[in-house]
């Protein structure tokens, strides 16, 4: 009875803050619903990992970085915003989306994963190509002074 459990335990151990690292995820795919989007570079699914069994879970898009809502900096603030709202769009009308490359993240019980439409098109990728995402690897982030004007 207690085999069952084991792959269970190794996946819910991947999904908690601080266990992945660089060498260690789910290849995937996860079915995921998008419920919410956080901000330009994070959003709140309901993934499905087996049959009738969802984790609600924040998934933040591997590879990318966007400017803090929260920013001090007006101007970092309204780049924030202008990377939420193309997220948003980007994900409004998909049913579902899948999960891929999935690991721990190290801030908030997130995973970090590659996020795919049902078209086959990577939101993180279109961000970055519109110019309102940095290329992000876990390291540290670029500091930016704030623009004055």
């Amino acid at each position: 009875m207690f085999r069952y459990h084991a792959p269970i335990v190794m996946l819910l151990a991947l999904l908690q803050p601080g266990t992945g690292d660089a060498g260690q995820y789910i290849e995937g795919p996860v079915m995921a619903e998008v419920v919410r989007v956080i901000d330009g570079d994070t959003v709140l699914v309901e993934a499905m990992p087996w049959p009738d069994h969802r984790i609600n879970t924040y998934v933040r898009l591997r590879g990318i970085d966007t400017p803090e809502l929260k920013s001090s900096c007006p101007a970092f603030r309204e780049a924030a915003r202008k990377a939420q709202d193309q997220l948003k769009s980007l994900m409004s009308d998909q049913q579902q989306v899948e999960l891929t490359e999935i690991s721990g993240d190290k801030y908030f019980g997130r995973v970090v994963a590659t996020l795919v439409l049902a078209d086959g098109r990577r939101p993180a990728e279109l961000l970055l190509e519109q110019g309102l995402a940095e290329p992000y690897k876990g390291n540290a982030k670029t500091r930016h002074d704030c623009p004055s004007g």
